[in-house]
Order: C-alpha cells, then sequence, then structure tokens
C-alpha cells in the first residue's frame, strides 16, 4: 500500500537506478520527458501552491526546463532522433493526483516529487555525461547536470519551508 502513495518519479528513480547504462537515444528521450513533466507540473504549480515559495519555484521549473527542452530539440535533430510530443502515463497519474490536492497538501506532494525527480535526473544526466557516445549528448547533458543540481538544492529548501506549516513560507526566490 505505502508504494502505491510514492509519486510516481519516486517509483521510476529506484527502479531506472539498477538498470543498464542508457543508449544515446533512450537518454535523450528520458531527458525530453523528464522536460515536458517538469514544464507541465510547474505550470501547476505555479496555479496550485499556497506556498509563494512553491510558486516561484513550479514557475522556475517550468522556465528552466522550457529553455533545456528546446535545447535537447537541437540535439536530437543532429542526432536524428523523434522526441515525444506528449506526457508518459506516470506524469499524467502524478499531474492527475496533484491536481486534485489544494493547499499545503499540495504544496507537500509537489515539492516531494520534485525532490524525487531531481535525484533521479542528476543521475542520470552525470552517467551520461560520461558514457554519451555523440559529444552532442555528452554536451548537453554535462551542461545542463549544473542546473539540475540547483533545483535539488532549491527544491530541499522549498519542500524544508512547506513541511509541517500552512502553506505558507518566509523564503522567496
Amino acid at each position: 500500500m505505502m508504494m502505491s502513495a510514492m509519486p510516481a518519479f519516486a517509483q521510476q528513480a529506484r527502479h531506472t537506478t539498477t538498470m543498464k547504462p542508457m543508449t544515446d537515444q533512450e537518454f535523450v528521450m528520458s531527458a525530453a520527458r523528464a522536460d515536458m513533466a517538469e514544464i507541465e507540473l510547474g505550470k501547476l504549480a505555479e496555479v496550485k501552491a499556497a506556498s509563494s515559495e512553491v510558486k516561484a519555484y513550479g514557475k522556475r521549473m517550468a522556465d528552466d526546463h522550457q529553455k533545456a527542452l528546446d535545447s535537447l530539440k537541437t540535439v536530437a535533430a543532429k542526432e536524428n532522433i523523434t522526441l515525444p510530443t506528449g506526457l508518459d502515463p506516470k506524469t499524467v497519474a502524478l499531474k492527475d493526483r496533484l491536481d486534485k490536492l489544494t493547499g499545503n497538501a499540495f504544496d507537500r506532494a509537489y515539492m516531494q516529487a520534485m525532490l524525487s525527480d531531481h535525484r533521479h535526473d542528476i543521475a542520470e544526466f552525470r552517467e551520461a555525461a560520461k558514457t554519451a557516445k555523440s559529444a552532442d549528448v555528452r554536451e548537453y547533458a554535462t551542461s545542463t547536470l549544473p542546473t539540475l543540481e540547483e533545483h535539488l538544492k532549491l527544491a530541499e529548501a522549498a519542500d524544508k519551508a512547506v513541511v509541517g506549516t500552512s502553506g505558507t513560507s518566509k523564503k522567496t526566490y
């Protein structure tokens, strides 16, 4: 029962980290799905979050991941990789679950998903930065990694601010 309550990203992260290294195409597809998820969930947080800090974090995610996706589209075109056009089923399920939450419950669930998602993404990007066969894919992974690491630090701060509060925070970005 506890497993079903975990954010989809947390379930995916635990499963994916034990798998063999991804091919360049698998990494690019995974990165695109992650960017699209962050954009959509970030937009949702901008609207639904109770905390101004979580709203600001959501906007930052939507903006930064749109830039990353635009950059990834260039890499995908060079590598002749067709990117996905919609959200994967796990992200759709998470978005639907988050959409039903309000106030501090939304803030906590969103931030937990962001923590899990960014930990997972950082692991994938570190691996791709080392093992991707394509120089363009390696460069994309290497150049995007610092932003993802910053997102994780911001998520940790925002999560601490919303856990156990009424959804308001003293901190701002």
